[in-house]
């Protein structure tokens, strides 16, 4: 029975340890397929690993012609344009022009009944020289005030000697108050009768000879007037008076008598002189003055301008003050006459219409026969002139862009309705009166045409583009190479293994940037011609920001893409301009 058990368990045992060989081998198996599992994974990953990296997206620096734009659209419009109006009012007699027709600034174009208003024009001509005339007057009056009175002095007016004197100091007189008497018997006149036909034949400046009837001394004269009235003397004689003058000598008086005798012509009878000046010398003045001291005394000999007293000195500054105000009323009066003759002239003026512009006559709607009223006047137009030598149109430029465009910058234009054709123009007025919808700012930009006058007209639709800046043979990447602005992954084959962001076989480079577009970045500094550089894996995505379009690119590795994105910004460094808000979208080339 032991034996039979032995035989059993030998036999069991020996069983099992076959089955355990079995085990082993099974295990041993699957041990090497999983091990060659993993190295066949290994291997397959280790193969996509370098497939990927064999994928990374480059590019070379590359010198090339770059610039930044910024698109718009635009009416076009003539260079100037008019519409006639009238300030006068009347009936239209002239309008030699019609629609279609070239004219010529100041060329007339109408012309309105001006009857009633060159009466007023000959009045305001009349009233002017009337009021020059009587400045004139002041302005002489005003002179001779500061010559007579300058010295505080009153002069005489008349020439001879004083017989008398009426004023005394301390005495205030006025104008017309009687100074003195005056006598001037230097020269002495006297007057004789002739027969009627002979005085007829005796010419004024003629010798005469004068015989004194107490001493019969002889005189020359010279005759000065003849009457022409006959005079009837005691006999029945029928006379003329000659009036004949000599120096006085010193000896004649009015108490002296003589006869004379004028070629073979004798007077009828004997007459007696008397002086040739014989007056009374009164105060010629526009206000009283009071006399401070007499210059002059009875008999004394005075000629026009001499001193006769001289006047207190509040009294002369008070005189000289009143022709000042005489002379200031004047120059008023003169010069209201002259801008009412100016505004009588304009007046006038408004009856004549002449064209403002040259151009083309676009619309008349007034003509000859027609009544121009009050209410018709100053508003309603008569003819619309288009100057259309020349074209422009505006653009709206977002606040954003607006300081990246100047005066004199070129733009490029197309219209719709001349296809295939481009047109240049310029920029020549950035103005700063600005308009704001919903939160947006945008500045009205003038472009004026360089050509196309004959292929567009006014109203038509144009998209202008403006060349913000140029650059030409310079060094560019793409604009998806820049990294955050002004760094550059350049290519490195010492670098075996990635660094943060930036990918194995490349190292980070700084930059410094020029002239940036939707497309290339122009490099001022960092790179040089022909060097391989990362770019970024860019997603395109649209953002709605004010009429702009465009993407930002952006690398794998989660670094920022090229830092323009398809925007249509321009400049250095941080300097960029978008487009502008009216549906126009930046553009690069």
């Amino acid at each position: 029975m032991k034996k039979i058990i032995q035989k059993i368990f030998k036999s069991d045992q020996k069983k099992r340890k076959g089955k355990s060989k079995k085990i082993f081998i099974i295990l041993i198996l699957i041990l090497t397929a999983v091990a060659g599992l993993f190295f066949a994974l290994s291997f397959k990953k280790s193969k996509e690993a370098d497939a990927q990296a064999k994928k990374v997206k480059t590019a070379v620096v590359t010198k090339r012609d770059i610039s930044s734009e910024l698109s718009s659209s635009g009416t076009i419009s003539p260079k100037d344009t008019y519409d006639i109006t009238s300030l006068a009012e009347g009936e239209v007699i002239e309008a030699n022009f019609e629609e279609g027709d070239e004219v010529q600034k100041d060329q007339v174009l109408y012309r309105i009944d001006s009857s009633s208003a060159e009466s007023q024009l000959t009045s305001a001509n009349n009233s002017l020289e009337r009021s020059q005339e009587s400045y004139q007057v002041a302005l002489d009056n005003y002179n001779d005030a500061l010559n007579d009175y300058s010295q505080n002095t009153y002069k005489a007016t008349e020439t001879g000697y004083i017989s008398s004197l009426s004023i005394k100091a301390g005495d205030k007189i006025s104008d017309k108050t009687e100074i003195a008497s005056v006598v001037d018997d230097s020269i002495m006149k006297i007057k004789l009768p002739f027969l009627s036909g002979e005085a007829a034949q005796i010419p004024a400046g003629s010798t005469a000879v004068l015989s004194l009837v107490d001493t019969g001394e002889q005189i020359n004269g010279t005759v000065v007037s003849v009457g022409n009235m006959d005079v009837t003397l005691t006999g029945g004689r029928i006379v003329r008076y000659v009036t004949i003058e000599v120096q006085n000598p010193g000896g004649l008086t009015k108490d002296t008598s003589a006869t004379a005798t004028v070629g073979d012509f004798v007077c009828s009878m004997e007459g007696a002189f008397e002086a040739k000046l014989e007056t009374t010398m009164k105060a010629d003045l526009p206000a009283g003055v009071e006399v401070s001291a007499l210059l002059v005394h009875e008999g004394d000999y005075v000629t026009k301008g001499t001193p006769v007293f001289t006047i207190e000195s509040k009294s002369a500054a008070a005189l000289i003050r009143t022709y000042k105000d005489a002379l200031d009323k004047a120059q008023s009066s003169l010069e209201s006459a002259k801008n009412s003759l100016e505004n009588t002239q304009e007046t006038y003026d408004n009856y004549t219409i002449t064209a403002p512009i040259s151009g083309k006559v676009i619309t008349k709607s007034i003509k000859v026969g027609d009544k121009i009223t009050k209410s018709s006047s100053g508003s309603t137009t008569l003819a619309t002139i288009y100057d259309m030598s020349n074209y422009t149109f505006e653009m709206s430029v977002d606040e954003l862009d607006v300081k990246s465009v100047a005066v004199g910058q070129n733009v490029s234009i197309t219209a719709d309705a001349v296809s295939g054709k481009t047109f240049s123009g310029t920029v020549t007025n950035v103005s700063l009166k600005s308009t704001t919808t919903d939160g947006v700012t945008n500045y009205p930009v003038t472009i004026t045409l360089n050509d196309g006058m004959d292929d567009l007209l006014p109203g038509m639709n144009v998209d202008g583009i403006i060349v913000l800046n140029e650059a030409n043979g310079v060094l560019t990447i793409p604009a998806d190479a820049l990294i955050r602005g002004n760094y550059v992954y350049v290519k490195d084959d010492t670098v075996k293994e990635a660094n943060g962001n930036i990918p194995a076989g490349f190292r980070e480079v700084e930059v410094k940037t020029g002239l940036i577009n939707d497309d290339y970045v122009e490099i001022t500094s960092g790179l040089e011609e022909n060097q391989e550089i990362y770019v970024a894996q860019t997603t395109v995505t649209t953002s709605k920001t004010t009429g702009m379009q465009g993407g930002m690119g952006a690398p794998p590795e989660g670094g920022m893409g090229g830092s323009v994105g398809g925007a249509g910004r321009s400049g250095s460094g941080n300097n960029n301009s978008r487009s502008n808000s009216q549906g126009g979208q930046s553009r690069s080339k």
